[in-house]
């Protein structure tokens, strides 16, 4: 190989007349893809302030689904003696958004791959806060099912939209960190839910307060997603060139160049199931329903679960499920760092085997003391940080950017089929048989999820996104 650059350096005198001018021709050609190949990549750069804008107003999709499904746990409280609900209907208003999540993310993925990031981006929020704002007026329980449906498709449409754009457009090094802010913002969001909740609990009507008040995060999303650009990476493999130049001109500066992961493909669902890409899909959509299920129960059904250990009624239990949610935050912030320190496949491990000890405990101890379950509850949900956010990293990382959105939607949608089925079978197996086997249930997901992980979890710490989703 160095006999190869050195016979490639060496000055050779270009012979005269047409020949001579071809050679020259030639060599300038040669010294532009040198000088091309020189750049700086992506990966390279560090964060700007725009970056983080980005990964801001990204992640706010997350906060929305963390918002809109806890907080109905807590609205139950209060719609159900009003509309004098049975446990079927309380078990399908909480299940609802979860099929419509379902439908969303796999729909939406697609046509994020399809027809772009930016579009989608806008689309599905002014979606989020219609239909947020129409449950407000629901008289009929079939009404509320139908507003939470659609407020889950959109929302489960911003998954794939806004985990794309933010891998597609985050230099490797800081992608865990960026990513974790999808993963932070679900549990802020869950634990502002908590917490308004908690405020408006006695407010004559306050469900209505509560379903209607996802419209703010809304509009200010909107604002903040305005002048975000598409994804030069995703314009790139649409064979869009010179637009993938201005925004990477734009975005990063001059001198930064794209790695091209692939020429120019068709968008195709079935992509994701060919190859290896096959076993991949399948790993991640079963990895991430064991380690949502337990959480979505615990967060739709959480002043119920709480009130089962033992935590209080009413507010109490409301207040109870906002310091669970803390834990959750919290875990969030070493794990996105432990997943470059420690990489992605170790954090996994660790923490699925620490997350069944949690839940284990609850279930075979659940007239245990409070500290001990509160303990407990912290154990499972601080280590869920890990897991969390891998969630959303490891299908943005092992697939390509033609199929990358598409690719989020399948996992998160195989995933969402097992939170459904729970979501509505929660209330009806926690009346039936009580806490502690409900909490068991949960630690045998999270075990599956633990065994499947040892066998097949792969590490892409460090790796670029071409890297990482080469077979």
């Amino acid at each position: 190989m160095a006999s190869n650059v050195k016979a490639a350096t060496q000055v050779v005198s270009p012979p005269a007349g047409e020949a001579g001018e071809c050679v020259r021709e030639m060599s300038g050609e040669m010294a532009q893809r040198v000088k091309r190949t020189a750049k700086k990549t992506m990966d390279d750069v560090a964060m700007t302030p725009f970056l983080r804008k980005i990964t801001l107003f990204s992640s706010g999709g997350a906060f929305l689904d963390g918002y809109v499904l806890s907080l109905i746990g807590v609205a139950l409280t209060q719609i159900v003696p009003q509309f004098g609900l049975s446990d079927a209907w309380s078990a399908a208003i909480g299940a609802s958004v979860l099929v419509g999540i379902f439908v969303g993310t796999i729909g939406g993925g697609y046509l994020t791959d399809l027809i772009g990031r930016k579009k989608m981006f806008i689309i599905d929020l002014v979606a989020i806060g219609l239909f947020s704002l129409l449950s407000v007026f629901c008289t009929e329980p079939w009404q509320l099912v139908a507003a939470r449906f659609f407020i889950g498709v959109f929302v489960g449409a911003d998954y794939p939209i806004a985990t794309s754009l933010i891998a597609e457009f985050t230099p490797k090094k800081h992608r865990s960190v960026s990513m974790g802010m999808v993963s932070a913002a679900w549990y802020l969001g869950a634990t502002a839910a908590a917490f308004v909740g908690f405020f408006l609990y006695g407010v004559e009507n306050g469900w209505q307060w509560m379903l209607g008040s996802a419209v703010v995060p809304c509009v200010i999303l909107l604002v903040g997603r305005h002048d975000i650009p598409e994804s030069p990476l995703w314009l790139l493999s649409k064979g869009r060139v010179r637009e993938s130049e201005e925004v990477v001109e734009r975005v990063f500066g001059e001198g930064v160049v794209l790695e091209v992961e692939a020429p120019e493909a068709k968008t195709s669902i079935l992509a994701v199931f060919r190859g290896g890409y096959g076993k991949r899909i399948v790993y991640l959509g079963i990895l991430t329903l064991c380690q949502v299920v337990p959480m979505y129960a615990i967060y739709t059904f959480g002043p119920d679960i709480m009130s089962a250990f033992g935590l209080g009624q009413g507010d109490d239990a409301i207040l109870g499920e906002a310091v669970v949610s803390l834990f959750f935050l919290i875990g969030t912030v070493p794990a996105m760092f432990w997943l470059n320190s420690l990489g992605r496949r170790p954090l996994l491990i660790r923490s699925l085997a620490l997350m069944a000890v949690g839940l284990v405990i609850l279930g075979v101890f659940p007239t245990a003391p409070i500290w001990v379950i509160v303990l407990a509850f912290g154990l499972y949900a601080f280590f869920s940080g890990g897991p969390g956010i891998l969630q959303w990293l490891y299908p943005n990382e092992l697939f390509p950017t033609e199929v990358r959105a598409t690719a989020v939607g399948v996992a998160i949608g195989i995933s969402r089929i097992g939170t459904i089925v729970s979501t509505y079978g929660t209330p009806l197996f926690l009346a039936a048989f009580g806490v502690g086997p409900t909490m068991l249930v949960a630690a045998a997901l999270v075990l599956l999820g633990l065994g499947l992980s040892v066998a097949m979890a792969p590490e892409t710490r460090g790796q670029s996104l071409a890297e990482a989703s080469r077979l």
